[in-house]
C-alpha cells in the first residue's frame, strides 16, 4: 500500500519516573483527518449527547445518541483516568516526519493528545480547527498555537476567495469560532464529573481552553503587531 493511502498516525509514548510506560496511537484518515478507531459495543453514560450537552451544540439528540468527542474520549479516560496532573514523564511523540520529545508534566502532554481527539471526532464546533491537526505540533506554546491558528484561518479565507466568496480578512469569524471552542472546552469537563478520576484529564482540558483564550485575546486586543513585525520583507517601507 502506498504511503499516501495509509492512515496518519501520532504515536504517544509516556515513560514515568517509576519506570512504568503507557502508549497511545492516534490514527487519522489521511483525506478527512477524521479519527479512525474501532466502534465500541457500548459507551458510558457520560458520553450521551444529552449528558451536559454543550449549550452551543448543533447536533440533534434524535439523530446523535452520543457526543462524538465523548465517545472517542473514552480511550484517554481509560488510559489516564488514575493519573495525576503534575506527575512528570518523558514523553515521545512519533510522527511520519520526525520524533518529538519532552520531559514535562502529564497535564501538559495530555493537552496535546486531547487536542487531537477534540478536533477529529466529528464535533461541528471543533471541526473548524481540524486542518491544524494535519501537521500536529506536540507541546506547542500559546504563541505557536496563535500563529498556527491565524495561518490556518487566513488560508481558509484564500480558499473561499478562490470560490468567489468574500473572505474575512478582519478575522471576525475567527473570534466567533474560538468563542464557541471555549464553550466546548469549558462544558466538556462536566461530563467527567460523575466519574472517579484524578485531575490529569480535566486539567489538560483547562490548558486547551487557556490556549483558545489566548488566540481570542490576541485578535480582540489588537496584539498582532508583534507578528506583523515578522513580515517586514513583505511590507512597504514606512517613510
Amino acid at each position: 500500500m502506498a504511503a499516501n493511502n495509509k492512515a496518519i498516525t501520532y504515536h504517544y509514548k509516556f515513560r514515568f519516573n517509576d519506570g512504568s510506560e503507557k502508549e497511545l496511537r492516534v490514527k487519522l484518515d489521511r483525506k478527512t483527518l477524521g479519527l479512525l478507531r474501532s466502534e465500541r459495543d457500548a459507551c458510558p453514560e457520560w458520553a450521551a449527547l444529552k449528558f451536559f450537552k454543550c449549550p452551543n451544540c448543533p447536533l440533534s439528540e434524535d439523530l446523535h445518541k452520543f457526543c462524538p468527542i465523548a465517545k472517542n474520549f473514552t480511550d484517554i479516560v481509560e488510559s489516564f483516568g488514575n493519573s495525576i496532573s503534575y506527575e512528570e514523564a518523558d514523553v515521545s511523540v512519533i510522527t511520519e516526519e520526525r520524533e518529538y520529545f519532552k520531559h514535562t508534566t502529564l497535564q501538559k502532554a495530555l493537552s496535546s493528545l486531547t487536542g487531537i481527539y477534540m478536533v477529529t471526532s466529528g464535533c461541528p464546533v471543533m471541526d473548524k480547527l481540524r486542518p491544524m491537526v494535519r501537521h500536529h505540533l506536540p507541546f506547542a506554546s500559546e504563541e505557536e498555537t496563535t500563529y498556527r491558528a491565524l495561518s490556518m484561518y487566513l488560508l481558509a479565507q484564500y480558499f473561499l476567495y478562490k470560490r468567489g466568496i468574500e473572505p474575512d480578512m478582519a478575522l471576525k469569524n475567527l473570534v466567533r469560532i474560538y468563542e464557541d471552542v471555549q464553550i466546548v472546552n469549558k462544558t466538556f469537563p462536566k461530563r467527567l464529573s460523575n466519574i472517579k478520576l484524578e485531575d490529569a484529564n480535566v486539567n489538560a482540558l483547562v490548558i486547551l481552553n487557556c490556549f483558545a483564550d489566548s488566540v481570542t485575546f490576541s485578535i480582540t486586543k489588537e496584539m498582532l503587531e508583534d507578528i506583523e513585525l515578522l513580515f517586514a520583507a513583505y511590507l512597504p517601507d514606512e517613510k
